[in-house]
């Protein structure tokens, strides 16, 4: 089962390095997506194979709330590095058209990926409910 190190290490992975005051909101993400993947999937734990996908939702779960509450805990955060674009199969994830998107829309967009990018994979473990 994945835990805050494995946020914390993911959240390092992109630039942003987790202080002791952001504990209760990690832990609050983490909660509420775990319940949310395991409501989705209609199951009692989060499956192994979908952890990777899990983390990245606490992430930008995470991420989004201290863009609209704490802004300046993100002025550091340098999405100039992150990556500009992603192909799965048929499908194109941009995250920057070069200068054409401000700072703000860049973290968006990269938020919108984390929290949204693998939600097709919760079919594979899907159980009905009756």
């Amino acid at each position: 089962m994945f835990d805050l190190d494995a946020v914390r290490e993911r959240l390092g992975n992109f630039g942003y390095e987790v202080k002791a005051e952001d504990e209760s909101a990690l832990t609050f993400c983490l909660e509420k997506v775990r319940s949310t993947v395991k409501n989705e999937i209609n199951q009692q734990d989060v499956p192994q194979g979908l952890e990777h996908i899990a983390i990245d939702m606490v992430c930008g779960e995470f991420l989004n709330t201290k863009r609209i509450f704490a802004p300046g805990d993100l002025s550091s955060f340098d999405l100039d590095g992150a990556v500009k674009e992603i192909r799965t199969g048929d499908t194109t994830t941009v995250f920057s058209n070069e200068s054409s998107q401000s700072d703000e829309q860049k973290l968006i967009s990269f938020i919108n990926y984390l929290l949204t990018y693998g939600l097709s994979q919760f079919n594979c473990y899907r159980k009905l409910r009756w």
